[in-house]
């Protein structure tokens, strides 16, 4: 079980609160953790990512274990500690302005 934390705005729309938690089966890459996200709150679906080009979306930042993987490949293996459970995936909505 993958345990995601979602920006407000992510919560508000798939009416969750505090970190949602989905299944993914074989080992948890980027993609299959947005899969996974998108299959059980398909109102998510082009929130996260392009459903087009599947491309993260420009103020979408994703991040495990403290590291930022928001420029790695979706098919990016995450650490073992979101794996099991232990940690997180975040995905977080990045702020600009000046």
């Amino acid at each position: 079980m993958i345990r995601v934390v979602l920006p407000a705005h992510l919560k508000t729309l798939a009416r969750v609160s505090g970190e949602v938690k989905v299944e993914i089966s074989g080992e948890p890459r980027i993609a299959s953790v947005i899969d996974a996200i998108e299959a059980r709150y398909p109102m998510l679906l082009g929130t996260i990512r392009d459903q087009v080009t599947q491309e993260r979306r420009p103020f979408v930042r994703y991040f495990a274990c403290e590291e930022d993987y928001s420029l790695e490949p979706t098919d990016t293996l995450l650490p073992a500690a979101v794996a099991t459970g232990a940690e997180p995936f975040l995905i977080v909505g990045a702020m600009a302005g000046g």
